[in-house]
């Protein structure tokens, strides 16, 4: 069993920057771990994962954000710049066991679990 906790959500101005962090309980190697986000009416969307030494991010925030990991503090964190209006959301760390070849990072219900979310609002 893994329980995850995010923090970090904040109200930040647009072309800001926000660091997300999510840390574990229970065991967590052999586990990639990563974000999703959503928006009101809305499904989960992919945003990065980190699968052993991979990162995946998706399209709309490349070269924005950046997955790190900290295994000893069993910990994911996701630094967030240049934020636009667009970021906002709720972001939900998750984590799914390591993955090779064709598995579906991109789908939220690929991952075992979840964290509560923590609020992002990017004011234009």
């Amino acid at each position: 069993q893994v329980q995850l906790v995010e923090s970090g959500g904040a109200l930040v101005q647009a072309g800001g920057s926000l660091t997300l962090s999510c840390v574990a309980s229970g065991r967590t190697s052999g586990y990639a771990m990563g974000w999703f986000r959503r928006t009101p009416g809305k499904d989960r969307s992919f945003v990065a994962v980190l699968n052993w030494n991979e990162t995946y991010y998706a399209n709309s925030v490349k070269r924005r954000f950046t997955l790190s990991r900290d295994v000893v503090k069993n910990a994911v964190y996701l630094q967030m710049n240049s934020l636009k209006p667009e970021d906002t959301a709720v972001y939900y760390c998750a984590v799914t066991p390591i993955f090779t070849g064709d598995f579906n990072y991109l789908r939220a219900t690929s991952y075992d679990y979840w964290g509560q979310g923590t609020q992002v609002t990017v004011s234009s």
